[in-house]
């Protein structure tokens, strides 16, 4: 039977907002969501270098050159992920992680746990999305 890391067995909503334990929660869920990202790339990088650049066929080609251009789209999001990741993780060091850089207000724990790099509270999130869907619109 393998043990349970404390981060494991759920969100700690005790004690006061950001305490050391949830603190500790969410720099270890962000950094295994880093490690996840950075495996998956490791394994995306290795199968595009594995694949044979000299396909014969003319559509085989073109089909390779879709999916790779794809994978390195996948790859840009990821990498800007992995900064908005990073950007977080200072945030703990600095003790800002968990309050909404619009308002100061807390940002709540589930948000959080649902959305680990969120800056912003779900209230001010929406609000920051109506106006730039006015600013699209206009």
């Amino acid at each position: 039977m393998s043990e349970t890391l404390p981060f494991e067995a759920g969100l700690p909503e005790d004690g006061p907002f950001m305490n050391d334990r949830q603190k500790e929660y969410f720099r270890k869920k962000l950094l295994r969501w880093k490690s996840d990202i950075l495996k998956e790339a490791r394994e995306t990088l290795d199968a595009l270098a594995s694949e044979s650049a000299n396909l014969a066929d003319a559509a085989d080609r073109a089909s390779s050159e879709t999916d790779r251009a794809i994978e390195l789209r996948a790859r840009d999001r990821q990498r800007k992920l992995i900064s908005k990741i990073d950007a977080a993780i200072e945030r703990i060091d600095d003790g800002t992680y968990g309050y909404c850089e619009e308002t100061g207000e807390p940002i709540s724990l589930r948000r959080l746990d649902a959305r680990p790099i969120a800056t912003m509270s779900l209230e001010a999130q929406e609000r920051h999305e109506r106006r730039e869907k006015v600013y699209r619109d206009e």
